[in-house]
């Protein structure tokens, strides 16, 4: 049995896509490997029947620093970021792993599924509610789309749809009205447990939808998690989209998205001595602060996505009794 630790030090959201190659590793070639991994968020690993302690001096050991080259012929083949890690170990193991599945690998255990969600804890209840992520991180912000938006679509459906605003701390993620207030208060683990309770989630292009499609539904919801993903023209649809997302872009719509994505980090640069300021990682069509791909998604091309799933009957809006419950708490 081939022993293997997988190392890769990007964030989160790169993570989620790691554990869907583990997944496809083991599938694919069951009883062959022991498979560990040395990445800067352990919770996304728990519970995962994959992974195998292993000894970093193991003389029998074969450590891999895993990469997906694949994003670099994004824009003009017809793969997903699921098969990026893939692609790269099938190269360096000498493998032909395929996806077994459209999503990652985040695993709960029957103790965690059993616990109250925070949002239950603090209206006292369990309530359907939608997660919305309305920020990023200063290194790319042309993926932020105008939080004055965000905040339309939480006004548009108050008293219908429960939003849970969540964001990390040292991040930028304004604060919405009419929303429980989740930034900064939970750990990735917790946020994997609220993730799993969700009824639907809103966010730009960034782990949340990810974490969307990989971690199971509670019983009760659709099988596969509604998602509203605000995308602008930054990454190629084709790399990004998951098959039961409303995955809102503009690639092909403006001259500098019209071959795929195209890449660029910020929107304007932020003064802060980062090469992301640099012309090239800069957008070339900006209105105001926004990208142009962005600031043509309108807050009204948002709702409509997010009826479309009250509409098709995945999910329903609160009843009148969890109205009244929600109206009370926002007082």
């Amino acid at each position: 049995m081939r022993k293997l630790i997988l190392r890769n030090g990007q964030s989160p959201g790169d993570i989620v896509m790691l554990t869907a190659a583990v997944r496809d590793l083991h599938r694919t070639y069951p009883g062959e490997f022991e498979t560990d991994v040395r990445t800067p968020c352990p919770e996304i690993w728990e519970n995962n029947p994959y992974i195998t302690p292993v000894a970093d001096d193991d003389p029998s050991v074969e450590t891999i620093d895993c990469e997906y080259p694949l994003i670099h012929r994004s824009n003009v083949t017809p793969y997903h970021f699921i098969h990026g890690f893939i692609e790269h170990l099938n190269e360096r193991l000498g493998l032909a792993v395929r996806p077994t599945e459209f999503r990652g690998d985040i695993h709960l255990s029957d103790l965690e599924k059993s616990w109250t969600s925070q949002v239950g804890e603090i209206v006292g209840e369990q309530l359907p509610f939608w997660i919305v992520v309305a920020g990023g991180k200063n290194d790319f912000t042309a993926k932020w789309w105008d939080p004055v938006r965000y905040q339309r679509v939480v006004d548009y459906f108050s008293g219908h749809v429960l939003f849970v605003q969540v964001g990390e701390n040292g991040h930028v993620h304004p604060r919405l009205r009419g929303v429980i207030d989740l930034r900064g208060k939970t750990s990735l683990r917790q946020l994997i447990r609220l993730v799993y309770h969700s009824q639907g989630a809103l966010c730009p292009v960034t782990m949340m939808m990810h974490m969307a499609a990989a971690i199971e539904c509670r019983p009760g919801l659709p099988r596969n998690r509604p998602c509203v993903v605000v995308a602008g023209g930054r990454e190629p649809p084709q790399w990004e989209a998951y098959p039961h997302h409303q995955f809102l872009h503009r690639a092909g719509a403006l001259r500098c998205c019209d071959n795929g994505g195209c890449w660029r980090s910020r929107a304007v640069p932020l003064g802060d001595g980062d090469e992301k300021d640099a012309p090239e990682n800069c957008c070339v069509d900006v209105v105001g602060t926004l990208p142009r791909c962005l600031d043509l998604i309108t807050a009204e091309d948002a709702i409509r996505a997010i009826e479309v799933y009250f509409a098709g009957g995945a999910v329903a809006y609160l009843t009148p009794d969890e109205r009244r419950r929600v109206t009370e708490l926002m007082r």
